[in-house]
């Protein structure tokens, strides 16, 4: 199947727009692309292609974070990893029975939050990890089979318990390549790969050939918690305005309601941008009890 060329062009540009920060952060990919992806297609078709080239990208990214970060997080990471599996499974059997509107709500309203909370630079170290990753795991699987969607939680856990930069790259490349293989093999059982779904693959992957290098020589020139807080802002508009789009047909509200909440959370995540510039603006961020301000960048 070929696309439209005003589809196709969308699409390329949002890959490289995805992948740029993904190259940056270590995470990201989707959760700047789906919220504007499903707007144009049913999540049945954009989830299989996506997942295809986040496997595929979670493995390069765990390559460029070498070899001694992945083993410094393997053993914390497994509480994850293990609790993934059962996620998967209950939100690929969910993705192919709910309608899209609803799936495209559900986007939304879980990750709007999380983007939010990362803006405002939320830490709060867990000490019970191995508990607290076993709930995780659960949860971002069922979330990522459902949306191919996991980084802004992940991250959220990991930034919280300090880990070196690359050791936090590390960490979410772990998780999401177990996400995006277990969830590939359900999506495959399930037939939800199409030859839709396929052609949609080779449009989003040409894109991050040049997005994955950009973003690591973006994110050289800032710190990594300034490119970070820039991409969430501009991530919570994305979030902001789909949520607004989709709450019109789910619950028949007027167009001028959908877009003061879209303005409200626009109006929120300024202030939370100005607060950063204003306080945090070049340097890494203020440390937290038990977390080196150097390391915590992610």
């Amino acid at each position: 199947m070929t696309f439209d060329i005003s589809i196709a062009i969308f699409f390329l540009l949002l890959s490289l727009l995805a992948s740029t920060i993904n190259g940056g952060l270590g995470y990201g990919y989707s959760s700047i692309s789906i919220p504007l992806a499903i707007l144009v297609f049913a999540s049945r078709i954009i989830n299989p292609a996506y997942v295809l080239l986040e496997a595929i990208l979670n493995t390069v990214m765990l390559f460029l974070a070498g070899r001694k970060n992945a083993v410094a997080v393997a053993r914390r990471n497994v509480p994850i990893i293990l609790a993934v599996l059962p996620g998967v499974v209950f939100g690929s059997l969910v993705l192919s029975l709910v309608t899209p509107l609803w799936v495209r709500l559900i986007v939304y309203v879980v990750i709007l939050p999380l983007i939010l909370m990362q803006a405002a630079g939320y830490r709060r170290p867990i000490k019970n990890e191995k508990t607290a990753g076993i709930t995780l795991g659960m949860g971002v699987g069922l979330l990522y089979s459902l949306t191919t969607i996991s980084g802004p939680p992940i991250a959220l856990f990991w930034n919280n318990q300090g880990l070196a930069k690359n050791q936090f790259k590390a960490a979410l490349a772990q998780v999401r390549i177990a996400e995006s293989y277990l969830t590939a093999t359900s999506y495959y059982f399930l037939g939800l790969f199409t030859a839709t779904s396929v052609s949609l693959f080779t449009v989003i992957a040409p894109p991050v050939l040049l997005g994955l290098p950009l973003g690591f020589l973006i994110v050289k020139k800032f710190t990594v918690e300034t490119f970070r807080r820039i991409c969430m802002s501009f991530d919570a508009w994305i979030v902001g305005y789909g949520l607004s789009r989709t709450l019109i047909p789910t619950f028949g509200i007027s167009e001028s309601i959908a877009y003061l909440l879209w303005s409200g959370v626009i109006t929120i995540d300024l202030v939370l941008l100005y607060e950063f510039f204003k306080y945090g603006f070049g340097r890494r961020t203020t440390p937290s009890p038990g977390i080196p301000a150097v390391e915590r960048g992610g």
